[in-house]
């Protein structure tokens, strides 16, 4: 899909309307480079980029927030597109010319509730399904759950500050290794299905790590087995020094009950407590994946499908079946985060029935006590043996948690490595290989048109601080040399869109680019030249005094904004 057009709205007329075309087109920002006072940071050639990026999922924040500091928020756009009601259609097409092929047209504004537009082809489409429409318009042969739409068109967005610097790591910075070797297998076309499985089984992994954190925030495991031992030292020698006393039998049978009862109450209270720690982190995680549930009303789509099978051949996947095949892997991960709910609400419902029974005796065995004869010194001792019991009981809840902990990880990593056995045997590895063979002949060749050096990709096999094997993916400078990175980055681009369409990979045709004014003008010129007669479309925002005359010819220009004519034109509505 090519970006055909940008239309910038109001309830009563249009702002602008931005034209896009095959090849490199130009965001142009007429201010000086030397005008000390106009930097040319805020008269919006940024901003249309983002204004893609927003139609395409994004958060609305981005208009209206500094890319570079969050905090810092653009009081005056960030009203404007409120107050105006500022409406964004983002149109789509798959070619230009007289066979342009299907459009998607794409409707947001930046209101919330009843008033928030949020439009697919003029249908009216939920929040939390807008990235699944999406992908199921513009990528409808992709049948992997992960990576997720907005992680896959990353590398054709780039105007924030960690995109325009890292040629491979485009997501956000919580993003984790093995979510970055599922998005490259798949950019890469090396079939894995289990990279959903894969990423669920490392984020139950780190969920079972929290829980084990939370059992040993006092003390770790060893310590406590090793407390554990010393109390029941210290248990013996107290009952040694009770038993020396001279009391009646009945008595003496009552306080060994009474001390028993005790430690068991106090055992399953603690056990009570660690079993809903768990079970609350497991119904917050089955809560937190039923809510991704899609919920679209299919009849209401079906007549626009229907419409789309009658004009395009050979969509073999109805919607149901992609939104069933959606909810079916959600309803799969919920059954299998929350299989152990059932066991956990018996074993709580026994527990509490335990402790109430314990409760009981333990008042019965009080009241009996209490009538006794008894000794000042033996109720110091008693009391002691108490809460020597109660530590007992503790301890060894504790460390019986963290035994089951430990054995749900070692059974959760078993299961990584099962799927890890295909990810890193002999025959995905050599698939791996010739794929990366294929993708570094666009990679080298591009790079070597464009800045007389090679860059190519590779890879290597790496574990992280838990132990679990990845492959991390790099880019380099086949030549050894220190080379250019914004050139590594857009070569990359370049070459992934035409590897992409060699190997039949769905992908969008456009890519977006900021900052590229430090670029040669040769380089410039080269790049406009390569992507004339290529299936590409470039888009680049750039300070017109940087851009050398001869691109022009060789380039459309979009939009050419100014300190007097900025984007959204908001001096003309106060």
């Amino acid at each position: 899909m090519f970006i055909k057009r940008l239309i910038v709205e109001n309830t009563t007329e249009i702002i602008r309307e931005i034209n896009f075309t095959n090849g490199l087109n130009l965001i142009l920002d007429d201010t000086p480079s030397d005008d000390t006072k106009s930097t040319g940071n805020n008269v919006g050639k940024t901003t249309v980029l983002k204004l893609i990026d927003f139609c395409l999922g994004s958060n609305p924040n981005i208009i209206f927030t500094d890319t570079e500091n969050k905090k810092d928020v653009y009081t005056l756009v960030k009203e404007f597109l409120t107050d105006e009601q500022i409406t964004i259609t983002l149109i789509l097409t798959e070619g230009f010319g007289a066979h342009s092929g299907k459009q998607i047209e794409i409707q947001r504004n930046f209101l919330s509730g009843k008033k928030a537009i949020r439009k697919i082809n003029g249908k009216s489409i939920l929040a939390k399904d807008f990235e699944d429409e999406l992908e199921r318009l513009i990528m409808p042969e992709k049948d992997t759950e992960k990576p997720k739409f907005r992680q896959i068109i990353s590398h054709n967005i780039r105007y924030k500050e960690d995109s325009i610097n890292n040629t491979l790591k485009t997501l956000n910075a919580f993003t984790t290794d093995i979510e970055y070797e599922t998005l490259y297998l798949y950019l890469l076309g090396c079939t894995f299905n289990e990279g959903a499985k894969k990423q669920a089984l490392t984020s139950q992994i780190n969920q079972e790590n929290i829980f084990k954190e939370r059992l040993e925030k006092k003390q770790t495991k060893t310590t406590y087995e090793i407390a554990l031992a010393l109390l029941e030292d210290e248990i013996i020698k107290l009952n040694e020094k009770k038993s020396s006393f001279n009391l009646n039998e009945t008595l003496e049978e009552d306080l060994e009950q009474l001390n028993l009862v005790k430690y068991n109450i106090n055992k399953t209270s603690s056990f009570i407590s660690k079993l809903e720690i768990r079970k609350n982190l497991i119904e917050e995680s089955k809560q937190e994946l039923e809510s991704s549930i899609s919920h679209i009303d299919l009849q209401q789509l079906r007549i626009l499908y229907n419409e789309v099978t009658a004009n395009i051949s050979g969509i073999q996947k109805t919607f149901e079946e992609l939104v069933a095949y959606h909810n079916n892997m959600v309803v799969e991960k919920v059954k299998y985060i929350s299989q152990d709910l059932p066991q956990l609400t018996e074993k709580l419902n026994v527990a509490h029935s335990e402790l109430s029974s314990l409760l009981k005796q333990e008042k019965d065995l009080t009241e009996r006590v209490s009538k006794g004869d008894s000794f000042e010194e033996l109720e110091k001792v008693i009391a002691e043996l108490n809460e020597k019991y109660r530590e007992k009981g503790e301890y060894e809840n504790i460390i019986s948690q963290l035994n089951e902990v430990e054995n749900n990880i070692d059974s959760l990593n078993k299961q990584i490595k099962d799927i890890d056995q295909y990810l890193f045997s002999g025959d995905f590895e050599i698939l791996l290989k010739e794929q990366i063979k294929k993708f570094n002949k666009f990679f080298s060749n591009i790079s070597q048109e464009l800045y007389g050096e090679k860059y190519a990709l590779t890879y290597k096999k790496e574990v992280n601080k838990k132990g679990q094997q990845y492959y991390k993916f790099n880019a380099f400078n086949a030549n050894m040399s220190s080379g250019k990175k914004q050139g590594e980055i857009l070569c990359f681009d370049l070459a992934y869109l035409l590897f992409a369409d060699e190997e039949h990979i769905p992908c969008l045709h456009f890519l977006l680019n900021d900052k590229k004014e430090l670029m040669h003008d040769n380089q410039l010129v080269k790049v406009a030249e390569f992507v004339q007669d290529k299936n590409i479309q470039l888009v680049i925002s750039i300070l017109k005094d940087k851009l050398p005359t001869a691109i022009l010819n060789k380039s459309h220009v979009a939009i050419e904004l100014s300190q007097n004519d900025k984007l959204f034109r908001i001096e003309n509505y106060q």
